[in-house]
C-alpha cells in the first residue's frame, strides 16, 4: 500500500455516538493513509466515505505518481454505519483538512466520490458558514467553525445527490410489513416479471410514489417513537433505539435501462444481482437507530448533496462515469445546474462506479487522475 497510516485527533465531544467505542469520550481520533513521498506542497487532495473505507482508494497511486499528495480517510463509522451522523462525518473531514494544513499544503481539494458527494458538499458549505446547531432529531450538537477549516475545491467523482436521496429511489414499496422482509404486493413488485422490464411509464410513476410514501411512513414512525422514548412524562432509560429495514435496493433503473439511460450494463446494481441485493441481509440502511436515521436516510437530512453545494463559493469539477451502474445521468446533471459557472463538467467515458475493477480500469483510472490534476493547476492553483 502507497502511503502511511496516520492517526488524526479530533475535538472531543459532549455528545457521542457510543457505536464508535468508548475512546470517544475522551480522545477521539480518525485514521487514514497519507501518501506523499516526492510530492508537492503546492496542493493535496482528501478523499471520505461517511461508512466505507477509502484508505486504498484507487486515485491515492495515480496521483502520488502525478506528484500530488492525498489522504485517504475513514470516518469514525467506516465499515458501521448504524449510528453514524452526518454532522459528526464533517468533523472528521475537518480533522483530516487541519492535518493536511498543518502539514503545510498550500490547498486542499476535496474528492467527493459516490457517497462523498454530499458529504463533502455539507462539509464546504458549514465550513464557510456554519448553520448547524442540532441534529435532526432536535438534540444540541456541539460543532464549531474551528472544526471545519475551509477547503480551496471540491471535485465530484462519480458522486451521489445523498443517502436519503438514494434511499427515496431504492426502498422497495412492494413491502407488505416493516416486520416481514419477505411478504409482497406483486402488483407494486419491480422483480415481477408481469410489471417488467420494461416498466411501463404509468407503472414506474405509481411506483415512485409508492416508494415516496415509505420513506415518509418509515421517518413519521421513527420520529414518533423518538418522541415517546423521550417523554419528559414517560419512564423511557433510553433516548435512541435501533431497528431494521428490509430491502432497501429496489430501483427499476437497475433493469431498465430506458430508465435514466447511460452506458452502463443491463440488469445489475453496483453490487450485483439486484434482487438478491435487494434481499441481502447487510444491505445500506439494514441497520440503523433512530436519531441516525433521521441524520443520513431520512427526508430530515442536511446531507443534500445539490443544495449543500449551491451555498459553496470554491471551484468544482463533476466527473460524471458514462456506465455507472449506482449514480445516474439525471443526478449528475443536477451538480452542474447549481454550481452554474465555476463549475467544470466532464464525462470519464467507459467508467463504471467501480472503475478499478474492469478490464481496462487502469486505462480509466489514470485518465481521471489527469483530469483531476489538469483541473486542479488550471481552476485551484
Amino acid at each position: 500500500m502507497v502511503g502511511r497510516i496516520v492517526a488524526i485527533s479530533c475535538r472531543p465531544s459532549k455528545n457521542v455516538e457510543m457505536g464508535q467505542g468508548v475512546q470517544e469520550l475522551t480522545n477521539p481520533k480518525v485514521y487514514g493513509n497519507f501518501a506523499d513521498e516526492g510530492c508537492s506542497k503546492d496542493v493535496a487532495y482528501i478523499v471520505l466515505h461517511p461508512a466505507v473505507s477509502f484508505w486504498n482508494h484507487y486515485l491515492i497511486e495515480p496521483l502520488v505518481a502525478r506528484k500530488s499528495a492525498i489522504l485517504g480517510l475513514n470516518s469514525r463509522a467506516a465499515n458501521n454505519d448504524s449510528t453514524l451522523l452526518m454532522e459528526r462525518v464533517i468533523q472528521d473531514v475537518g480533522a483530516g483538512v487541519k492535518f493536511l494544513r498543518d502539514q503545510g499544503y498550500k490547498k486542499v481539494v476535496l474528492i467527493a466520490n459516490s457517497a462523498g458527494g454530499p458529504v463533502m458538499s455539507l462539509y464546504q458549505s458549514q465550513a464557510e458558514k456554519l448553520t448547524i446547531t442540532s441534529t435532526p432529531d432536535g438534540d444540541p450538537f456541539d460543532i464549531i467553525q474551528d472544526d471545519l477549516p475551509k477547503a480551496d475545491g471540491i471535485a465530484i467523482v462519480g458522486g451521489h445527490l445523498g443517502r436519503a436521496q438514494k434511499f427515496r429511489v431504492t426502498l422497495d414499496p412492494a413491502i407488505l410489513s416493516e416486520t416481514d422482509p419477505f411478504g409482497t404486493d406483486p402488483a407494486m413488485d419491480m422483480f415481477n416479471p408481469e410489471n417488467g422490464p420494461p416498466y411501463d411509464k404509468q407503472w414506474l410513476a405509481h411506483y415512485r410514489a409508492a416508494q415516496k410514501a415509505r420513506h415518509e411512513r418509515i421517518t413519521d414512525w421513527a420520529v414518533s417513537r423518538l418522541r415517546e422514548l423521550r417523554n419528559p412524562k414517560g419512564n423511557m432509560p433510553a433516548r435512541d433505539m435501533g431497528f431494521v429495514i428490509y430491502r432497501t435496493y429496489a430501483n427499476p433503473a437497475t433493469l431498465d435501462g430506458s430508465i435514466d439511460p447511460n452506458d452502463r450494463p443491463a440488469n445489475g446494481t453496483i453490487f450485483g444481482n439486484a434482487q438478491q441485493t435487494n434481499f441481502s441481509a447487510a444491505m445500506y440502511g439494514r441497520f440503523t437507530t433512530l436519531k441516525s436515521y433521521l441524520s443520513q436516510w431520512s427526508p430530515l437530512t442536511i446531507a443534500d448533496g445539490p443544495k449543500r453545494i449551491a451555498e459553496t463559493s470554491v471551484p468544482v469539477l463533476n466527473v460524471r462515469f458514462s456506465a455507472d451502474e449506482g449514480t445516474f445521468p439525471t443526478e449528475t446533471a443536477i451538480y452542474d445546474q447549481v454550481v452554474g459557472a465555476r463549475g467544470e463538467s466532464y464525462t470519464l467515458e467507459g467508467a463504471r462506479h467501480f472503475p478499478f475493477k474492469q478490464k481496462d480500469g487502469e486505462k480509466i483510472v489514470n485518465t481521471l487522475a489527469d483530469k483531476l490534476v489538469d483541473w486542479t493547476n488550471r481552476k485551484v492553483l
